[in-house]
């Protein structure tokens, strides 16, 4: 029996049908093991940067049921992808399992169709210690870098906060984008436009090619426009020729699928990986756009037939990167003469476009009339107008990717000196605008041209910068946070280096170096490491973060009226009292009502006023006000999933009443007590902490309390209580 291991279920389920029955195939789901955690025990560093590994949560099944099938074996195939990571997790299986060399092989395909399959099985190696090495080098060098800089900002910003090798360089480009757009003065200026008629009598309209600031300037031009009569005074025909863009890289196709599918790059990524996993494309990691020769010949058969033989411009294109060091082929259909596959709505519209782009990269270019015409009222001071259009004379790879047209707008066929009826004459008020926040695929093109990062890395960096709270989405917009812009300010002004676009590529190019065998992994590391946690304890000195700033004048604190400073809560930016903590006054910022607090409402019990309010870790709601009788107010926080808005006085009685006292224990006479904590909402009795999991913390009692601190600490009640 010959034992296969790859990656996914799937994977290993597609394989399975290509393979005789002397063939077992099984999936690893993914790692087996990793870094553990703990940093202290994860790396090392006076042994090499010797890292520690560890079964990863949840397989040790699968790794039972490994060994199992490896004891049987007479040989043993890892045939995991074709990458660094692929190479890792091949090497992680072979010294988890335990296996000998002399019956353990490497394979790699990079389409999983029964030829490629096969013909990788002639054609099995050993581990590539280089690949393997270059991953665990850049997996130690993000734990390093990002261990060493987020415990730095947990002391001098805020605690939770976190920084990374990649994802800060990313972060940091984000805001300088946002830092123009903040610096941005917009100026205003007038468009003009004549709706003019040709002797044909169809409409033409034309553009003053100028843009006047002024609104002298624009009146000017308005009265002489409406006072000559209009001719045309050139017209301009050219054919243009538009060439078709390569097959697909990884990044290339996030950008795509993200503007013409409106994908993000994580489900672009997910999609892709079932496409690969089921034989319909090749490996969706790569930053090669070349093309196989079988490729190229199978794409010109489904170009003849499709679309005729004049259609066909066979070509090959070459990485612009100095190395490819993923897949060595551009994603592309693995059966070129299928149209459509996919199980999913959303596989198939992916599918489908990367067909069109690869049959479309084999395609002849196409052929665009361009026409300008240029009129304007005769004898008349005025700007130029124009009037622009554009034909396809022969759409040659727009045949295969309409999608990729755009549109075109005729224009009348005119001739110099043609008389035009000026209909009307019109201006509009406009300003320049800001540049535009960048995109989730303008992101991805920006970080591939300035060499951060790689192909397998990009949907991690953007799903990595939304869930730390630094940057939120709007539609495809990508908006960096306040925390975003405290924690990239301070790196970039304390670390500027490591945050540089100049570092980052140098790094990404020795690890592509470790991976060629061009250079070792330790000297690598050491070299790195010596100036950097130099350079970390070196800023252990620096005073902690406390404010941003001082908040303007006019909204001085609305308890006792001094001065208030711009500090960083897990809310977002607010303005606190610069007499804190003797002054506990706060007020609300970025885009929230800029007011003195006011109470919603009165708790009967007491009389006293309740306050929704925002501080230091997000919004809550308090009973009273701060005073020298009342120095510490009962306070409690408001759940994540409700807006500070929609708390009613009823909502914020209920958060109040907490912690509850449910009444004592009958066996030892001390109090039971329900609460929300740090980890949710729980009971607890003499020490002895339960959460709760299916009850509501308002409204337990004391006999389901007992009942669940009743039971055994270390049973999980979720699965009792579904058998029960």
């Amino acid at each position: 029996m010959k034992l296969v291991i790859v990656e996914s279920p799937a994977k290993a389920k597609t394989i399975q049908k290509y393979l005789g029955p002397e063939y077992v195939v099984k999936a690893s789901v993914g790692h087996v093991r990793d870094l553990p955690k703990s940093n202290k025990k994860a790396i090392d560093i006076e042994k090499g940067f010797l890292p520690h590994y560890e079964i990863v949560r949840g397989k040790e099944k699968v790794l039972q049921e490994l060994r199992a099938l490896v004891r049987k074996a007479d040989e043993v195939i890892l045939a995991t992808d074709p990458d660094r990571e692929g190479e890792a997790i091949a090497w992680h299986l072979a010294e988890t399992l335990k296996l000998p060399k002399e019956k353990t092989k490497r394979v790699v395909f990079h389409e999983v169709t029964q030829a490629a399959v096969t013909e990788a099985l002639r054609h099995p190696r050993s581990i590539d210690e280089n690949l393997r090495r270059a991953q665990e080098a850049r997996r130690v060098l993000d734990r390093l870098v990002g261990y060493d800089l987020s415990g730095l900002i947990w002391k001098k910003v805020r605690y939770g906060l976190s920084a990374g090798r990649v994802q800060s360089p990313a972060l940091r480009i984000l805001m300088e984008r946002e830092r123009a757009i903040r610096a941005f003065v917009p100026e205003t200026y007038w468009t003009i436009t004549a709706r003019t008629e040709t002797p044909q009598k169809e409409p033409l309209t034309l553009t003053s090619e100028e843009e006047p600031r002024s609104a002298d300037e624009v009146d000017r031009i308005l009265r002489a426009a409406r006072a000559g009569t209009w001719r045309v005074q050139e017209v301009k025909e050219a054919t243009q020729t538009r060439a078709p863009r390569p097959p697909f890289t990884t990044s290339t196709l996030q950008q795509a699928a993200s503007t013409r599918l409106g994908f993000s790059p994580a489900r672009t990524m997910a999609l892709a990986q079932k496409l690969y996993e089921a034989g319909h494309i090749t490996y969706m990691r790569t930053d090669s756009p070349t093309l196989s020769a079988q490729a190229r010949a199978a794409a010109a058969a489904a170009i003849e037939k499709e679309f005729g033989k004049e259609y066909l411009s066979p070509r090959q294109f070459k990485t612009k990167s100095k190395v490819a060091q993923e897949a060595h082929e551009a994603i592309r259909p693995t059966n070129l003469a299928k149209r459509t596959a996919g199980t999913t709505p959303e596989q198939k519209r992916l599918y489908a476009l990367i067909w069109a782009r690869t049959i479309a990269s084999q395609m002849a270019a196409a052929e665009i009339a361009r026409t300008k015409i240029t009129a304007g009222p005769e004898g008349a001071a005025t700007p130029p107008f124009a009037a622009h259009g554009s034909r396809v004379r022969f759409p040659g790879w727009l045949a295969a990717d309409p999608a990729a047209r755009g549109e075109d707008q005729e224009v009348p066929a005119v001739r110099e000196g043609d008389t035009l009826t000026l209909l009307s004459v019109e201006s509009e008020e406009k300003q320049t605008q800001p540049p535009k926040r960048y995109t989730e695929a303008g992101l991805v093109k920006e970080l591939e041209k300035r060499g951060i990062g790689r192909p397998s890395t990009y949907a991690q960096i953007m799903k990595t910068l939304v869930d730390r709270g630094y940057v939120t989405k709007e539609g495809k917009t990508l908006i960096p946070t306040d925390t975003g812009d405290v924690v990239s300010t301070f790196l970039e002004k304390n670390f500027g280096k490591y945050v540089s676009d100049t570092f980052t590529a140098e790094m990404e190019n020795e690890l592509d170096e470790i991976a060629q065998g061009a250079r070792a992994y330790t000297p690598t590391l050491e070299t790195f490491y010596r100036t950097f946690s130099k350079e970390v304890r070196e800023k252990e000195t620096l005073d902690k973060l406390t404010t941003l700033g001082d908040a303007p004048p006019e909204y001085p604190c609305p308890r006792c009226g001094a001065a208030m400073v711009i500090k960083l809560g897990r809310g977002g930016k607010f303005m606190s009292c610069a007499r804190f903590p003797a002054c506990m006054g706060a007020r609300t910022i970025e885009g929230k009502e800029i007011e003195p607090d006011k109470p919603i409402g009165t708790d009967p019990e007491t009389g006293l006023p309740v306050f929704v309010l925002d501080g230091r870790y997000g919004p809550y709601v308090q009973l009273g006000e701060k005073n020298e009788k009342n120095k510490k107010p009962k306070r409690a926080s408001i759940p994540k999933d409700v807006a500070p808005d929609s708390v009613t006085l009823e909502d914020a009685l209920r958060y109040l009443s907490l912690p509850r006292t449910l009444g004592v224990h009958p066996d030892t006479g001390h109090e039971v007590i329900a609460s929300v904590g740090r980890f949710g909402p729980y009971v607890v009795h003499d020490g002895d902490f339960r959460s709760l999991k299916e009850d509501d913390v308002y409204t337990i009692t004391l006999a389901r309390a007992l009942e669940i601190l009743s039971e055994e600490k270390k049973t999980r009640r979720g699965r009792r209580s579904a058998s029960r």
